[in-house]
């Protein structure tokens, strides 16, 4: 998939906290929900860096605390403490620039049924405050690079599973964004979408953006990750690359990871339902 042609967005505004200005920080994210049962920790005090150019697999079994964590570096919810910059900006006290530098998809990402395509990217587009030329120009690029020409002009509701999926990642990087959040990208996704997805990944790094997703994919992550983080009961276990993860013995990364988060995944009955996806023909 040609998604070279997809230029890389300038930012130049540097973060205080040091981190790259197009990069991720987190600084003792911590996250802690009131219930009438007691305090709930979904994340605690996780510290992890993404450089431009990287991606950086979250990994960990349902509950470890990995959608809370891309949902505070995206500003959807506030943590309750600790820091986080995004590409140069603070995500509590300058979310709203957060919010024009990331690309954030999930697996729940809608579409307007009653729009098509193009116009979901052109409504995104204004919405981030790009002029009619860019917006067209953008279109373009992204309805080759995602192979969309068939379906570009149909509307959503009329679209299959993967077509919509598509359209989803396309509204969420038409504004060109330096930083791309995916949370799980590819639920429910056949083989054919699920590989466009994953050298659509392996293009953006190649880019110099930086990339953070979650899976519950270990050899999809073993694969594609320059590096991976393993989050367990909201605790970061491990952060480093997966050879490294391996270095104890280990003869995949599905090993170590579970001598990492031992108890807490067993119980969690992790399942790797991603495994026969596709690598993509660039992955490193």
């Amino acid at each position: 998939m040609a998604t070279s042609a997809l230029a890389q967005s300038s930012v130049p505004l540097a973060s205080a906290s040091g981190a790259p200005p197009t990069g991720i920080r987190a600084r003792g994210l911590t996250k802690t929900y009131l219930t009438p049962d007691g305090d709930v920790h979904a994340v605690r005090g996780v510290d992890f860096d993404v450089v431009p150019g990287e991606i950086l697999g979250l990994l960990g079994p349902n509950g470890a605390g990995k959608t809370t964590t891309l949902r505070i570096l995206s500003t959807l919810i506030a943590p309750s403490a600790g820091d986080a910059w995004v590409a140069g900006a603070h995500v509590v006290r300058e979310s709203a620039l957060v919010r024009s530098r990331i690309g954030f998809l999930t697996s729940s990402t809608g579409v307007y049924d009653r729009l098509t395509p193009v116009e979901m990217m052109a409504l995104f587009g204004r919405l981030n405050g790009m002029d009619a030329a860019r917006i067209a120009a953008r279109t373009a690029m992204i309805v080759r690079a995602f192979q969309m020409e068939s379906f570009a002009e149909r509307l959503c509701g009329q679209l299959s599973t993967g077509q919509k999926q598509k359209t989803s990642i396309a509204r969420t990087v038409i504004h060109d964004p330096p930083v791309l959040v995916f949370d799980e990208p590819l639920n429910g996704l056949d083989v054919l979408v699920a590989r466009t997805v994953l050298d659509f990944l392996v293009a953006s790094r190649a880019e110099g953006k930086t990339v953070i997703f979650s899976t519950h994919s270990l050899d999809l992550a073993e694969r594609l990750c320059d590096r991976v983080a393993i989050i367990a009961g909201g605790e970061l276990r491990f952060c480093g690359t997966p050879a490294a993860a391996m270095a104890g013995g280990h003869p995949t990364l599905e090993a170590a990871f579970f001598a990492l988060v031992g108890d807490v995944a067993r119980e969690a009955a992790i399942s790797v339902p991603e495994s026969s996806a596709p690598a993509p023909e660039t992955a490193r």
